[in-house]
């Protein structure tokens, strides 16, 4: 009973996830592993999912009915505060462009995916970044804007041709569970690219982008979103 008396209080952190299912999958394993890390080897994290269809939702993104997806998303996070979260995860990157229409649908903290990056990059003493992700994450300014305006950093994306390619096959192979060989070559020829420009470390800044790369595939550091967004909730849960 003593050892009971002495833990700490763990939050509950509540992830709208699904989108797609195979990051989602990663960001369970991953904060189930740091809090094992952390508390011990039969510890796991506290975690309420909403796991969306993320078919409609992709739909919506490419025809630009953000409005749609963001009120799909607004009551997923509604469900998860209902359900007892303490805090709201966005499992994905290009979703925050919506960060503000779901975080005003609850009074809950919502852990936005750019701050851990731009910490880690500013913990590694890098400023200037390449960025990977979807169409939408490289040519929009919800994500880079965060990562200059808050944190510093200046960020690089690839030329059209490239940014299509990396697009295509974040959704057409790793959303689907698929990893090719060249692929993951055409990646590192955007990675190269990149730190030819002048590039100090790579964001990774699509959620499944790590199924495909790892830093043993690149020669610049990688700033994976995964890793860094699941790492900064466990942080909070365990505040």
């Amino acid at each position: 009973m003593a050892a009971f008396q002495q833990e700490i209080h763990v939050k509950t952190i509540g992830l709208i996830g699904g989108m797609s299912a195979e990051s989602t999958a990663e960001y369970y394993r991953l904060m189930n592993q740091e809090v094992r890390s952390r508390l011990g080897p039969l510890r796991s994290a506290q975690l309420i999912l909403h796991s969306v269809d993320f078919g409609p939702i992709a739909q919506a993104q490419h025809e630009g009915r953000w409005d749609d997806a963001g009120a799909l998303l607004a009551d997923s996070a509604r469900r998860l505060h209902a359900a007892g979260a303490d805090a709201i995860v966005l499992c994905t990157n290009t979703m925050h462009k919506l960060a503000g229409t779901i975080a005003a649908a609850t009074p809950l903290p919502f852990l936005h995916i750019a701050d851990p990056v731009g910490e880690a990059a500013r913990a590694q003493g890098v400023r200037r970044l390449g960025l990977l992700a979807t169409a939408f994450t490289m040519e929009q300014p919800f994500l880079k804007d965060r990562l200059a305006q808050a944190h510093g950093l200046e960020i690089l994306t690839p030329d059209a041709a490239t940014r299509a390619e990396v697009h295509r096959v974040i959704y057409e192979e790793l959303c689907q569970g698929v990893v090719r060989e060249a692929s993951r070559t055409f990646y590192q020829q955007a990675i190269a690219a990149l730190q030819s420009q002048g590039c100090e470390a790579i964001v990774l800044g699509c959620t499944e982008i790590a199924l495909l790369v790892q830093q043993a595939h690149s020669p610049l550091p990688l700033l994976d979103t995964t890793a860094l967004h699941a790492k900064a909730a466990v942080d909070f849960a365990l505040a």
